[in-house]
């Protein structure tokens, strides 16, 4: 099968199969009980819809899907040359059909050294991903090369990475993760990304002019938030004395041209194939370095890398991105939740929902196939939640009781990486309870005390939240979206939907500068009455 020629997941027999048992077994009075499931197969459930992958644990048979429709799905990731798509990613091939473009970001992970096993490419085409291989290594030495000396220079104390969406998520959950397991140790690291100038001005008073490096992160050098606050930081580093912008501003961009014409005396750059989602194994996790350090960030590459091994080379049954995704197609197309919860029961994960929420949706967010076709069926579901064990006192009294139920994704770690007496295991067990109490609900004694119970959710463990750990769970998410993304037939890596806003705010924006009539400006009745109230 070529991986341009591949059927969309309704174009598929095992499509056909899976609407059939899904109404014979899950509709109806009759419809799927997790409790009778459990009373039937006991531990033999556990075991089947158990999955071990480097760094991850993950328990799925809290969910509402038997052996045959897990059967039937795996068939569906065959039948949509899943497999396919997954090797030409690899072998550089130009996937993000949209653009025309390769997508890099699981090669910035492999290293210069690591083998290529392309089957069927030609030489030249191994030759080229070798030789993108080696350029990137060489960034990344250079960049952690600059790293440890910065980490190595009293002088610099802060540092703040100015930018949004996929150069500010990633880095920054990742700089709280792993500074909540210890591994900071480097200047205190910042991040700034709202264009609202509340952000920024509630921290530079802090900073000192001489102390502070100032990254500026942003693909094309032009992102509209991201030069807003550089241009501040840069006003406010002139006005406190500063005199070598060229020393304390430093670009991490593919456009090294307009970096240098801002004046950053550095450029970390990455190539166009690096989605902003996926980018915090390139240039793009510099902060990252900083943060923890080359030993640190090396290891988050090697954890990744582990995962991408597994996804690559595990057969698809037991392939635990691959049946993750498969579980989201399941649940969103035939179930038909419309959302899905992520409860991390970790502090240092409190922002991975939020990392999620751009990660999926901008990626699979989309209602038309890669040949410009609109799909027939739902695709990203919304993702959100807040770590536990805080979520449990806002929302989950919907989880239990609401009257549409939400799949609940919950993810441990095993291994504190403090020493307070207690805090842990009641942590732990405040996540298995949640997890247990939906699946067996409640009769209660009044109607208002009722737990309906058969409550769908997924139990992902890490040993512990360490480098390695963090870097597997990240890359097994990457890969979760890309494959339900083949499945759905939609192109994951193009995200123009962002753009659409971006050209009505400038519009908008000379309306609200215009001291005359605004109506033809702001184009609506409706804004151009906002923006008169707002000016």
């Amino acid at each position: 099968m070529n991986w341009q020629e591949r059927p969309r997941c309704d174009e598929t027999p095992a499509w056909a199969l899976l609407q059939r048992h899904f109404a014979q077994r899950f509709a109806g009075a009759q419809a799927f009980d997790l409790r009778l499931a459990f009373a039937e197969e006991g531990a033999r459930r556990v075991e089947r819809f158990s999955f071990d992958a480097p760094g991850v644990f993950a328990d799925l048979s809290k969910n509402l899907i038997d052996d045959e429709a897990q059967r039937l799905l795996t068939q569906l990731a065959q039948q949509c040359g899943v497999e396919v798509l997954r090797d030409a990613l690899w072998a550089g091939e130009r996937i993000n059909t949209s653009e025309q473009r390769a997508v890099t970001h699981v090669h910035w992970r492999c290293g210069s050294n690591q083998a290529l096993a392309l089957d069927g490419q030609a030489q030249v085409a191994i030759e080229n991903i070798a030789s993108m291989r080696r350029r990137m290594a060489e960034a990344q030495s250079a960049m952690l090369d600059f790293a440890d000396a910065v980490r190595a220079d009293a002088g610099i104390t802060d540092v703040v990475n100015i930018g949004i969406g996929g150069s500010d998520l990633g880095p920054r959950m990742v700089v709280q993760a792993l500074r909540s397991a210890g591994q900071a140790r480097g200047p205190r690291v910042h991040f700034v990304a709202n264009m609202d100038g509340h952000e920024l001005a509630e921290l530079l008073p802090h900073l000192q002019a001489d102390r502070t490096l100032f990254v500026v992160s942003s693909k094309t050098f032009g992102t509209a938030e991201t030069m807003q606050n550089a241009a501040s930081a840069r006003a406010w580093f002139a006005a406190q004395g500063g005199r070598d912008v060229a020393r304390h501003f430093v670009g991490v961009s593919a456009n090294t041209a307009a970096v240098a014409a801002f004046g950053a005396g550095r450029c970390f750059a990455f190539d166009e194939g690096v989605g902003g989602r996926f980018s915090l194994w390139s240039s793009i996790g510099f902060p990252i370095a900083l943060a923890v350090g080359r030993a640190s960030f090396e290891a988050l590459l090697s954890g990744a890398r582990a995962m991408d091994q597994h996804f690559t080379q595990m057969p698809l049954g037991r392939n635990l991105p691959v049946q993750l995704a498969l579980l989201d197609v399941w649940n969103r197309n035939f179930h038909r939740f419309a959302s899905r919860c992520v409860a991390p029961y970790h502090h240092g994960l409190r922002r991975l929902p939020a990392y999620l929420q751009q990660l999926e949706m901008e990626s699979n967010g989309k209602c038309v196939d890669v040949r410009g076709r609109t799909v027939p069926f739902d695709t990203a579901p919304v993702v959100w939640g807040e770590a536990g064990s805080n979520g449990q006192h806002a929302f989950f009294q919907m989880l239990h009781q609401g009257t549409q139920p939400v799949p609940v994704e919950f993810v441990a770690v095993r291994q504190a990486a403090h020493a307070l007496e207690g805090h842990h295991d009641r942590l732990l067990a405040n996540a298995l309870a949640q997890a247990r109490a939906l699946m067996l609900g409640d009769a209660g004694d009044a109607p208002q005390r009722h737990f309906s119970g058969n409550r769908p959710s997924t139990f992902l463990v890490l040993d512990r939240l360490d480098p390695a750990g963090l870097g597997a769970l990240l890359a097994l998410y990457e890969h979760r979206v890309f494959v339900a993304g083949a499945i759905w037939g939609i192109n994951s890596f193009d995200q123009w939907g962002v753009e659409l806003g971006k050209r009505h705010a400038g519009l908008i924006e000379r309306a609200l500068g215009s001291r005359g009539e605004t109506d033809g400006a702001a184009g609506d009745p409706s804004t151009a009455a906002l923006a008169r109230r707002l000016r």
